[in-house]
């Protein structure tokens, strides 16, 4: 068994992931695994929370510039330590195994397998209903249909998942931009509802408060990002690639996701847009008419395939990495003599989401973890700065822009996030603490299990 904590460059080990994946696959990923339904289903609650346009369009643009300040900071990670398992990796090197094993263990309780339960859930009995009716059992079956079919082309080869990957994704993007236009073509609206009206006011109450609580639901709108480190130990030339890749991905997601914010607003002014509960809908009826609502539950299907995709690619290759530290079991290592994929690992998290997805329990589950998850994108952009003054001569082939300032203010961001967590929602962030607080006896179990095995 490899030894725990060991460094993967230096140590030798029985089974190896290719590095085949390059700039676009990354894209892909990036692309791929944000674009999920946030974008069709936020906009009206930042628009409430805020009330004007203007403060509601900063919301997206601060929202944009954090999420590119964390991959600033994941990017000089990543090019230091291109191995599979991403921010675990980094957590690793920063803090010890016991924080890197926290983070994994979260992430597979909940995190990722709640995250491929609910996407499937979504799928089934949200937006596949525009087009065929299904009862509730025959829901849960193509919930757990969709996740099986989709492990199953990663199963195959991490090629054949980022080309599925890929695919959604431009299909995605070119259907989303061709929503913008269509709206800026065919529909009569006017640029006018990009200011506030004269007499025009927004939510009574902190301002800043307002915007900071706006600014949850866009963050959560650009989540998915990081998941792109996960697959780093597969990408050619990484140190080079996985920046390039994380940075234009999230530039493209950033400007998309404006693009199509004003698009809602130059159909409906504010006050109007905070009350639809299907604002995309809403606006590609006014531009073509019934059929809108169709177009838009089709591309959010195509958005969730590929979002869930995203999560079944990228996952793995954490709980792959934590086996051959020896915190998992050793199988999760192995990589498929045909393959070549971490097919054990595939296999146990589409197994694990299909579970939670029959469960009925998996939204409060994740919304537990969610908690956690604020807290370790915090540590994982930290560790720059801790490995900055703890290993000053590692090699850098990519520096973070902005140094400090840029990892301080996605850390800053990050702990009002779980803050406001607390304040908000104190249970569930104390039991998502609690959940969290039970893998240090796992993880204890799993070093004392590794002690043994070397003796």
């Amino acid at each position: 068994m490899d030894s725990i904590g060991q460094n993967p460059s230096s140590a030798p080990s029985v089974s190896e992931l290719p590095r085949v994946l390059g700039v676009f696959s990354i894209i892909g990923i990036v692309v791929g695994t944000m674009i999920g339904s946030g974008i069709f289903i936020n906009p009206p609650n930042v628009a409430k929370v805020v009330g004007t346009p203007e403060i509601m369009m900063a919301v997206w643009i601060v929202g944009g510039l954090l999420t590119l300040f964390g991959a600033l900071s994941l990017s000089e990670l990543g090019a230091a330590y291109s191995h599979a398992g991403g921010i675990y990796v980094y957590l690793r090197e920063a803090y010890g195994p016991m924080v890197a094993f926290l983070f994994g263990w979260s992430l597979f309780i909940v995190i990722e397998s709640g995250t491929v339960a609910s996407l499937a859930v979504g799928f089934s009995t949200k937006y596949l209903p525009y087009f065929v009716d299904l009862s509730p059992w025959q829901s849960k079956i193509v919930s757990i249909g969709l996740i099986l079919a989709l492990a199953a082309v990663n199963y195959r080869g991490v090629r054949k998942g980022a080309g599925l990957m890929n695919f959604l994704m431009v299909i995605k993007f070119v259907a989303l931009i061709g929503m913008c236009v269509l709206v800026f073509l065919l529909v009569k609206g006017t640029p006018r509802n990009f200011l506030s009206a004269p007499s025009g006011a927004g939510p009574a109450g902190n301002v800043l408060s307002n915007f900071g609580v706006a600014l949850i639901a866009a963050l959560w709108a650009y989540k998915g990002w990081e998941t792109s480190s996960y697959s780093a130990g597969e990408i050619r030339n990484a140190q080079k690639k996985l920046p390039v890749g994380l940075l234009l991905g999230i530039a493209a997601v950033v400007f998309l996701y404006i693009a199509a914010n004003l698009a809602y607003l130059y159909v409906f002014p504010a006050p109007v847009m905070a009350e639809s509960p299907h604002i995309a809908a809403d606006v590609m009826q006014a531009a073509v008419g019934p059929v809108g609502a169709s177009i838009i539950a089709l591309i959010i299907l195509m958005s969730i395939t590929g979002t869930c995709n995203g999560h079944l690619l990228t996952a793995p290759r954490v709980f792959y990495a934590m086996a051959k530290d020896g915190f998992f079991f050793r199988s999760m290592a192995r990589v498929h003599p045909r393959y070549k994929t971490p097919h054990v690992a595939i296999v146990v998290l589409a197994a694990w989401g299909a579970v939670i997805c029959t469960s009925g329990t998996f939204e409060q589950l994740f919304t537990f973890v969610m908690f956690g998850y604020w807290i370790f994108m915090g540590l994982a952009v930290g560790g720059v700065i801790v490995l900055r003054k703890k290993r000053p001569g590692l090699p850098r082939p990519y520096k973070a822009w902005g140094y400090p300032v840029t990892p301080l203010l996605f850390i800053l961001a990050m702990a009002f996030l779980t803050v406001n967590s607390l304040v908000r929602t104190f249970w569930n962030s104390f039991a998502g603490l609690g959940l969290i607080a039970a893998g240090i006896p796992v993880y204890f179990f799993w070093k004392a299990r590794g002690k043994k095995a070397r003796a």
